[in-house]
């Protein structure tokens, strides 16, 4: 009997039915152990693994007999793919009616997790990136780090044809620059070089003097990343631990002092009295306030008194805390979602639908972008920032453990499988 997959009840009983009817338990495991197995020259352990491998294709034929139309699809989707994950999937294209065409994928606490994946990108997840790089999916990662810094695990993780295949573009220093190896004139971005001069003036400043006049305790407990732009203090300390909680606080107080005096300075005021920093970003952001008020730092002037030329530049300027992770100043005008279109319009990415992960306030702003926009879905670990919790939970709920992104990847991978499938080309036998 011939069904179409116009009718949402029949979409579902035919997955239902795929993971009724067979050992879609055992596929996975078999599909895991022949993805992950580590290169080894035992003749024992090489006949294991062919052994396991031919279990994963007589298992797959199973699948193919069943579904003569779809069986490749479904083959591959029951190897990958959870009962939970795979309905997820379906419920997703029930939605959205198409798979997603471009991964943006933050990297510290969404790809890979300080307290449970030893800061490393877990293999699984990996190898399911070089999965959706294989079916023509462009990855853009997207991150506050330095270029460097990326460019060097991506390349150790994904192996360098892949990072420099085209289809793959580093967000870096959360937008402040875009690398798209393979892309000629177009390969490096420097966003920030557009940025007028008292901008670009007030950071060039700000980093000449951070470290230089922090007090002691600064100077050995955090460090200056090294950006091209964005001025970042990163703890001496594991990220999440008490002792980087305890320095990034002290960070945070410290750095709205010199920004305070420079921006004074830029813009031609007196910077006298001190303190129009403290009072504008506290009354912009809970968190930087109730850091002030844990480090009995509060403003000694009201925000309404900060002079409009000091106002009008501050405006421009982000300051971001990170709980015990960083304290950062970057630009407002360059952020995650500029970075996020300038390479989308590299790799040409016309019309993205694209999951979004990430796990902060400037991973918002791109899973903001991608719903104002139509332009695709949002997910997030559960111990993402409480707005990013939000968000993903008044859309399509997908939430996911710590250092379990393959969780994700995995439903979108079977997604892009169901929307594969040509909607009038399922038998049921």
């Amino acid at each position: 009997m011939s069904q179409s997959l116009d009718s949402p009840m029949e979409r579902y009983d035919l997955l239902y039915r795929l993971y009724e009817e067979f050992d879609t338990e055992q596929l996975r495991a078999y599909q895991e152990f022949v993805d992950l197995f580590p290169p080894v020259d035992s003749p024992v352990a090489l006949d294991h693994w062919q052994s396991a491998s031919d279990q994963l294709d007589s298992l797959k034929d199973d699948v193919r007999e069943a579904f003569p139309h779809t069986g490749d699809a479904f083959a591959t989707l029951a190897s990958l793919a959870t009962r939970d994950q795979a309905f997820t999937a379906l419920d997703l294209y029930s939605t959205y009616g198409r798979g997603v065409n471009v991964l943006v994928l933050d990297v510290d606490e969404t790809l890979r997790s300080a307290g449970r994946t030893d800061n490393e990108i877990p293999r699984e997840t990996l190898h399911l990136l070089t999965r959706f790089h294989e079916t023509g999916i462009p990855i853009v990662i997207c991150t506050g780090q330095t270029l460097e810094n990326v460019k060097g695990f991506l390349i150790q993780g994904l192996g360098n044809e892949l990072v420099h295949s085209g289809d793959v573009s580093i967000v870096y220093e959360a937008g402040t620059g875009v690398f798209s190896p393979g892309h000629g004139a177009d390969t490096k971005q420097l966003l920030y070089e557009e940025l007028d001069a008292d901008i670009q003036s007030t950071f060039r400043q700000v980093r000449s003097r951070v470290l230089s006049e922090a007090p002691e305790s600064l100077r050995r407990g955090c460090h200056l990343q090294g950006n091209e732009f964005n001025v970042t203090l990163k703890p001496n300390f594991e990220t999440g631990s008490d002792e980087a909680h305890e320095v990034i606080e002290e960070a945070l107080v410290y750095l709205l002092d010199p920004l305070d005096d420079t921006v004074a300075r830029v813009a031609g005021v007196d910077p006298e009295p001190a303190g129009w920093a403290r009072a504008h970003y506290a009354a912009e952001d809970p968190e930087i306030r109730q850091v002030l008020a844990n480090r009995d730092a509060q403003p000694t002037v009201d925000a309404a008194d900060v002079p409009a030329a000091l106002a009008a530049l501050f405006e421009r300027i982000d300051v971001a805390y990170y709980a015990a992770d960083a304290a950062e100043v970057g630009s407002r005008e360059l952020n995650k979602v500029v970075g996020v279109e300038a390479a989308l319009d590299v790799l040409g990415v016309d019309d993205p639908f694209a999951l979004v992960m990430g796990d902060s306030k400037s991973d918002l702003r791109v899973m903001e972008w991608a719903a104002d926009n139509e332009a695709g879905i949002a997910a997030a670990p559960d111990h993402a920032s409480p707005g990013v919790l939000d968000h993903v939970r008044a859309t399509d709920e997908l939430v996911f453990g710590r250092g379990d992104s393959s969780e994700m990847l995995r439903t979108v991978y079977a997604l892009n499988r169901l929307a594969e499938i040509e909607s009038d080309a399922l038998d049921v036998q």
